[in-house]
């Protein structure tokens, strides 16, 4: 097959997929982590997700590199500090394998929820991330209830919806 027909392929199975949600991971046990902390208050501390049980959480998984990521950002600190005393917390997962790549964005966009270090994508891998931001809302029992590819306008309202309602299922 010629490589110009595999790219548009794969193009065309990535537009598809882009606000699909991941059904096989719906209702399943988020995998437990521990990652270094690269910043949001715990810069150099080791979290670990299950440390979380009890809250509600919004994982994303980001690049320094790409734009909708650098896009979401803001909007995900918004969502952080408005929901974060009701027991939410946003964990922000930095893929690259260059730790500064993230550091020096951040020092542009700084955040206050905690930013974490997937250098070897590991975790990243563990939730089958293939898209560039990845999102995933984890209930309080730890439990994944909704998974999220790209970024688009629009989707910090859907985040707040879905946040909200994760926070009245106590």
């Amino acid at each position: 097959m010629c490589t110009f027909l595999k790219i548009v392929m794969v193009f065309v199975a990535m537009s598809m997929t882009q606000l699909s949600v991941a059904s096989s991971e719906i209702n399943a046990p988020a995998p437990d982590f521990t990652l270094k902390s690269l910043g949001g208050g715990q810069s150099g501390e080791n979290l670990k997700l299950s440390e979380f049980r009890g809250q509600v959480v919004l994982l994303n998984f980001w690049a320094s590199w790409c734009g909708p990521c650098r896009e979401e950002m803001p909007i995900l600190n918004d969502v952080y500090e408005k929901y974060k005393d009701l027991g939410v917390v946003v964990l922000g997962v930095n893929v690259e394998s260059d730790p500064s790549l993230g550091q020096t964005f951040l020092k542009k966009t700084p955040v206050t929820f905690p930013v974490l270090l997937d250098t070897d994508n590991s975790v990243s891998e563990a939730y089958g991330v293939d898209a560039m931001p990845t999102t995933i809302l984890i209930d309080r029992d730890g439990v994944i209830q909704q998974r999220h590819k790209g970024y688009k306008d629009g989707y910090g309202d859907m985040y707040d919806k879905e946040v909200k309602k994760l926070i009245r299922a106590q």
